[in-house]
């Protein structure tokens, strides 16, 4: 009997394809719920879905691949130490032939350039999707270099963004491979606004300014402290979720700028999605983006929203449903945080709208149609539109 796509009747499926996901995953992330929701999306439309999950000895306790088991999803730890990359690739390789997958489908730098070598190496069609580039320093942009090199093998590159699609085109990909899909949101629990404040610890009845992503360069919350520090408004706490490897340079530019008192370091927070509620504005304010799934639940929890135009941030939001600000200015910033605590009732209505957007055009359902389609027309391809 044929399986369906349950948001979507109009796809028999005759025969259950097998995707073989590879991650080396963070604790928490865009990266880690597009994986995370895709996989089980997929997995819950009738395919096999196996995630390998590459991380170092000592881990086996991590979220990702127990949330993911846990959402239907057949997880194969890979367990290598850093820098082992000829033992991640031949393990790879011995999962790849022992799972036989039609389709092969890596998530991030590493990932591609081992795992997509590993696919291309056995002969199964590879797919990749590009969630972001985060430039940075020498080292990080040459490993960039290698990963944008390494997709002349791949079959297909999913781009989040017409952006990093752009940028695609222009490294040399080619135009016919690569795919535009949009990240999509996954609806979440969510707290009550009382709830969500007791587990963050706010007792304070001054209005919060949250702030949630990874505390590295790219996402930019240097320009968040910039921006508080330049605040008019009196009454002000920030809450700030996530870490980083720049956690501790930032509470440093906090006590600087004066303002260490009036910002709280929560660290990560599993399923942080649902304490959205605990704030009155949020902020994104990344120098790059590719389609933020931390917008999503933003816009989800009817916070005012304040964001940096970068990335796919434009074609989610527009300055009808949230205050738009370019990257890198911490004054222009301060201005929109300052419009919106200043007149909640606008406020208020900015968030209506975005979350009246998110439910008009953000559908699941749809994204998972996309990729099934891909992984459908890949199927079968082997290795007919390699480069390698």
């Amino acid at each position: 009997m044929a399986s369906f796509l349950p948001t979507n009747d109009r796809m028999p499926i005759s025969k259950p394809l097998t995707i073989v996901h590879i991650a080396a995953p963070g604790a928490a992330g865009g990266l880690e719920s597009v994986v995370l929701d895709l996989t089980a999306g997929i997995a819950g439309s009738g395919h096999r879905c196996v995630l390998a999950t590459v991380l170092p000895p000592g881990a086996e306790g991590h979220p990702v691949p127990q949330r993911a088991a846990a959402l239907g999803v057949q997880v194969r730890p890979v367990i290598v130490p850093n820098r082992s990359y000829r033992e991640e690739y031949k393990q790879l390789k011995r999962l790849l032939l022992a799972e036989e997958p039609d389709v092969v489908h890596t998530h991030g730098y590493r990932a591609d350039l081992i795992g997509g070598l590993a696919a291309s190496q056995v002969g199964i069609p590879w797919v990749s999707t590009v969630h972001g580039f985060t430039g940075g320093d020498v080292k990080n942009r040459f490993y960039e270099w290698l990963q944008v090199l390494s997709y002349r093998r791949a079959q297909a590159v999913a781009a989040v963004s017409r952006p990093i699609r752009d940028r695609l085109i222009v490294s040399g990909v080619p135009d016919d491979r690569i795919r535009l899909l949009p990240n999509a949101w996954s609806p979440k629990p969510l707290l009550t606004r009382a709830e969500a404040r007791r587990r963050l610890g706010i007792t304070d009845v001054a209005p919060v300014i949250g702030w949630v992503g990874r505390l590295t360069h790219e996402k930019g919350a240097d320009v968040f402290l910039e921006a508080l520090a330049h605040l008019q408004s009196k009454a002000w706490q920030a809450s700030i979720v996530g870490e980083g490897r720049e956690r501790a340079a930032l509470m440093e530019s906090a006590t600087r700028l004066g303002i260490a008192d009036r910002v709280t370091w929560h660290g990560i927070i599993p399923e942080a999605a649902s304490l959205y509620s605990a704030f009155d504005v949020w902020v994104l304010s990344s120098r790059t983006e590719g389609t933020p799934i931390a917008l999503f639940e933003a816009m989800a929890a009817k916070v005012p929203l304040v964001v940096t135009a970068v990335g796919g941030v434009p074609d989610v939001v527009s300055t009808a449903e949230a205050r738009v600000v370019l990257p890198e200015q911490p004054e222009a910033l301060a201005q929109a945080l300052d419009a919106l605590l200043g007149d909640p009732l606008a406020a208020s209505d900015l968030a209506d709208a975005a979350h009246a957007r998110l439910l008009a055009g953000s559908s699941q359902g749809a994204w998972l149609d996309g990729y099934l389609a891909l992984y459908l027309s890949l199927s079968g391809a082997g290795k007919a539109t390699g480069d390698a």
